[in-house]
């Protein structure tokens, strides 16, 4: 078996939103396996509520021991995400697995979203998942073990979650379906799409300027939880483990892995949203 520092040597990762939270999470777990990185982030210079940059990501997963290159875009133009792909190829001229994992969040009433918000999630959500994924597939066929993955929930059409936030829920399934629907057009070319959820809330901003966010954060895993388990799909054999919707803890624990307990949480962490 490789060890971890062999599993994605001189393999290129492409992901979005990969500035803070989950993302960098996914980025710093494959760099610790020796990937070569490519960021996409619209946070260039510090947010005054939001920790880090796409800039100081980069070092972070330098300093974890990747290659990473930094593109400061909106995953929603075009322009931009065909910059990100420009940018792996001139930097370490191949790409072997996309990340799909900016996404926007709103989850008032109905009556009470915005159609600026609506629209917010549906174009970052949807269209990025597909604008990024689009531009990665030519050279995802030449790779070897190449891999879609995209932080989405499996579906779930429960009255909970139908009606708790209708147009949020809407935007993740549309990133679920896209992803499902790839992993069987791209069934012959052996090129895996599955999608990747957390079991328990996760310690990222959104949680922790939630209310109560310093109690909520306590019952909280880590994203490294996240990072792991995307290291873990993104590690198999693409042909034989595609059109699957994980939860991070059972990808772990398919792993051999028998205690998460350093992912914090406690004994009682919060479930996340779309699990029954």
């Amino acid at each position: 078996m490789p060890t971890e520092q062999q599993i994605f040597t001189d393999r290129t990762v492409v992901i979005s939103g990969a500035s803070r939270g989950i993302g960098l999470a996914v980025a710093l777990s494959a760099a610790r396996r020796g990937a070569n990185v490519v960021l996409l982030a619209k946070t260039a210079e510090p947010h005054p509520k939001l920790p880090g940059t796409v800039h100081t990501a980069v070092a972070e997963v330098e300093a974890a021991g990747g290659k990473a290159a930094a593109v400061v875009g909106d995953v929603r133009v075009e322009a931009d995400v065909q910059r990100v792909v420009d940018t792996a190829l001139e930097r370490f001229g191949r790409i072997d697995y996309c990340v799909n994992n900016a996404s926007a969040i709103a989850t008032e009433p109905t009556e009470q979203l915005s159609a600026k918000k609506f629209d917010l999630m549906q174009q970052i959500n949807l269209r990025g998942t597909f604008l990024l994924t689009r531009a990665c597939l030519p050279h995802l066929r030449q790779a070897p073990n190449p891999h879609i993955l995209t932080i989405a929930p499996p579906l779930n059409t429960s009255p909970r979650w139908l009606g708790a936030h209708p147009s949020y829920t809407l935007s993740k399934y549309g990133m679920t379906l896209l992803t499902l629907g790839w992993a069987a057009e791209y069934a012959d070319a052996g090129i895996a799409a599955n999608c990747l959820w957390p079991q328990t809330y996760i310690a990222t901003s959104a949680v922790a300027n939630l209310p109560d966010g310093s109690d909520l954060l306590e019952r909280s895993r880590d994203p490294r939880i996240m990072g792991d388990a995307a290291a873990e799909i993104l590690s198999r054999e693409a042909r034989y483990n595609t059109g699957n919707c994980y939860i991070d803890a059972a990808a772990l624990i398919e792993s051999g892995r028998t205690d998460l307990s350093e992912y914090g949480g406690g004994t009682n962490p919060i479930p996340d949203m779309f699990l029954d």
